[in-house]
């Protein structure tokens, strides 16, 4: 694709919501406590539940 068949297609203009959302900390601490939760999730179930045998 040249350049100017690129500037045919303009990038989307974020709206007054997404504006909001990302200057507005509330949000942000609760998506980075969401987040924070899913990755735990996802490394604790990585590690499994591997018990030792005893013999």
């Amino acid at each position: 694709m040249s350049i100017t068949e690129a500037k045919n297609y303009p990038a989307s203009r974020p709206t007054k919501s997404t504006l909001y959302l990302r200057s507005c900390l509330p949000w942000q601490v609760f998506r980075f406590i969401i987040i924070n939760l899913k990755m735990t999730v996802m490394i604790l179930k990585s590690h499994g539940s591997k018990k030792e045998k005893k013999l």
